[in-house]
């Protein structure tokens, strides 16, 4: 795999993070494919969604943050990166979730990112909560 795409993958995980916890859903809305879908399971059980296309996306995730008390990090650590065929590449990573109380949650995410436009965005994320 060429390291730029093994670097530009990494680039928008980054940023998917950033404007998750930053709360910006046009940061957010960037790093999405039209027609992503999200899954959750947690505890190896079926959890909330699948959320399916970018407007359900940035509502999920509006929601949620408007439940939430604490201000959160999502840590993306151990990340690899596999090419696929060249417009698509699949990255798994472990994941930290932190609050100013302490770790919030742990999993890992298998995404899935297309080329579109020139740019790596998410077409699927699979996180796998911990507990």
């Amino acid at each position: 795999m060429a390291g730029d795409v093994e670097h530009e993958v990494r680039r928008a995980l980054g940023r998917y993070a950033f404007a998750l916890d930053g709360h910006d859903p046009d940061g957010l809305a960037a790093v999405l494919t039209e027609d992503a879908t999200w899954t959750f399971t947690v505890a190896g059980r079926p959890g909330p969604g699948p959320v399916t296309g970018r407007a359900a996306i940035l509502e999920f995730v509006r929601e949620a943050a408007a439940g939430q008390a604490e201000r959160r990090r999502h840590h993306l650590t151990n990340v690899v990166v596999d090419d696929g065929d060249g417009t698509t590449a699949v990255a798994r990573a472990y994941l930290l979730l932190t609050t100013p109380s302490g770790v919030a949650a742990t999993g890992s995410y298998t995404i899935t990112l297309r080329r579109d436009d020139d740019r790596w965005r998410i077409a699927t994320l699979r996180c796998d909560l911990d507990g």
